[in-house]
């Protein structure tokens, strides 16, 4: 088979009992990407990461983000803080010379990644000393490949083993009195509410632009037919023809929408995300399988060591039947008001908002399932992107529990299979570029039975220098503290010495 193309550093060493890193050979104008990284004290400013009217427009994440704390008017009211703070960011030196410090900068080398060749490409490599692997692409848009036998069965059942002896909690919580308090600080008019969501500045509001505004939120799917149900109930649409002009919006009041959204008891069929969770350790002392685990990752993405240990833990999700997630993205943009969840222990500045920066999802499958379930990706390998056309004809693609047999792409869950995929374009310069918008996934309806995932995140931030900053403060953290002095999101050592046999 050919070998996979790549950039980027390989790791210096690998776990006991694991084979060798996979033999592949950089191309020769990726090795002159590598050399011309970043040069000391050279530091990119800051930039939107997403195009405009995508899914990460810096209108959407603004939604977005306010919307897994929140209710829509708070989302709305964020919004307009960054709408009205933009006059101030030329006086601001943004959030990478913020963190810089007297001295001279760290540099990073270029990130690596693989190259997809064409869908339906196999290529095999040596993962673990006694078996092969093959790494077959499924779509370029996103990059995205399957890796049959990533664990074994083993394996797969001793994470679930794990996951129910540190106890499972709900993915999704219902947020309730903290976005009343929220909006009680900021005044946002009518008329800047409705001119933020009428994306086609027509002069009215149509369900879909409502239902684009409304995605992902830590509460409600919203569909159609509940934002109907909602205009009615607070009498916003007289007419009832689910399209509210400006007139008809200005004349609802804010704290009646408020009121319903607390009073309605959502059922889990209603939920963004049905699903239960928890985090395993996989750093020095765990459980070997679990560092083995991670250090398969490591080889796989040939990702420096710093990077891929300095990530989140292994999330395990169990979705019973009933069970879905609607398609979203794993990883945020950053914009001069947020930061990474990851690096802002070292940022060193004060912004609103914090989101994950996550370049790649790598996935496993820990269980065969009996009916759905299967991973969709709504417009994989489109022609193009248009936000809007994901709400077609009372079709939303983004609903995983009606219209995930619409998806371009669809995943079946095979247990101790792994897909991984990249969540970030690359810049040009070996690092993070844009979000892509075509990593939008999510997980279909669980219709019989139960299924088991997991997700290893490998976390960079798209600010070279920052990330640089973030890894030279843990090396000493690590040296001056040990192992205390990690990040407290990755302290999870109720369960790092369990030993079971398998």
């Amino acid at each position: 088979m050919a070998a996979a193309a790549v950039t980027g550093q390989r790791p210096d060493s690998a776990a006991a009992g694991e084979a060798s890193r996979p033999q592949w050979a950089p191309p020769d104008h990726c090795k002159a990407q590598a050399a011309a990284g970043l040069g000391d004290g050279e530091d990119a400013p800051v930039r939107p990461l997403c195009k405009p009217r995508g899914i990460c427009s810096r209108a959407y994440f603004l939604v977005l983000m306010v919307f897994v704390h929140l209710y829509l008017g708070n989302v709305l009211a964020l919004l307009l803080f960054v709408h009205y703070s933009n006059g101030d960011e030329s006086s601001d030196p943004g959030p990478q010379h913020r963190a810089q410090g007297s001295g001279p900068e760290p540099t990073l080398g270029p990130l690596t990644r693989l190259e997809g060749i064409k869908v339906g490409h196999e290529r095999k490599v040596q993962l673990v000393t006694d078996r092969d692997h093959f790494i077959r692409t499924l779509s370029l848009k996103p990059l995205l490949f399957e890796i049959p036998g990533f664990l074994t069965d083993d394996e797969c059942r001793l994470i679930i083993h794990l996951a129910q002896m540190k106890g499972l909690q709900r993915s999704q919580i219902l947020p309730t009195e903290e976005y009343e308090e929220a909006m009680s600080t900021m005044q946002v008019s009518q008329l800047d509410l409705f001119q933020l969501l009428d994306q086609n500045r027509d002069g009215h509001l149509q369900l879909r632009e409502v239902l684009a505004q409304t995605r992902l939120g830590n509460g409600w799917w919203m569909t159609p037919e509940s934002i109907q149900e909602m205009y009615t109930a607070i009498k916003a649409d007289p007419d009832g023809d689910g399209v509210l002009s400006l007139q008809e919006f200005s004349n609802m009041d804010l704290r009646d929408f408020h009121k319903y959204m607390r009073s309605h008891k959502a059922e889990s069929s209603e939920l963004v995300r049905n699903s239960h969770h928890t985090w395993l350790y996989q750093g020095e002392g765990a459980h070997h399988v679990m560092r083995a685990i991670r250090q398969r990752v490591l080889r796989l993405t040939r990702l420096s060591p710093e990077i891929v240990e300095l990530s989140e833990p292994l999330q395990v999700v169990r979705y019973g039947e009933g069970g879905h997630y609607h398609a979203h993205v794993d990883s945020g943009p950053v914009y001069p008001e947020t930061i990474c969840s990851h690096t802002k222990l070292v940022a060193n500045e004060s912004v609103p908002f914090e989101t994950s920066c996550r370049y790649m999802t790598v996935l496993f499958y820990l269980n065969n399932v009996t009916g759905g379930g299967e991973t969709v990706f709504p417009v994989a390998d489109n022609r193009t992107y248009d936000e809007m056309s994901l709400i077609q004809d009372d079709v939303d693609l983004r609903d995983t529990r009606r219209h995930c047999d619409k998806g371009n792409l669809r995943v079946k869950p095979r247990q101790g299979t792994a897909v991984f995929w990249y969540n970030y374009l690359p810049d040009g310069q070996g690092w993070v570029g844009d979000v892509d918008d075509y990593s939008l996934h999510g997980g279909c309806l669980v219709t019989r039975g139960t299924k088991w995932i997991a997700n290893n995140w490998i976390n960079v931030d798209p600010s070279r220098a920052r990330q640089a900053l973030f890894q030279q403060e843990m090396a000493r953290l690590a040296r001056e503290g040990g192992a205390d002095s990690q990040p407290e999101w990755a302290l999870d050592r109720a369960y790092r010495d369990t030993r079971v046999e398998l």
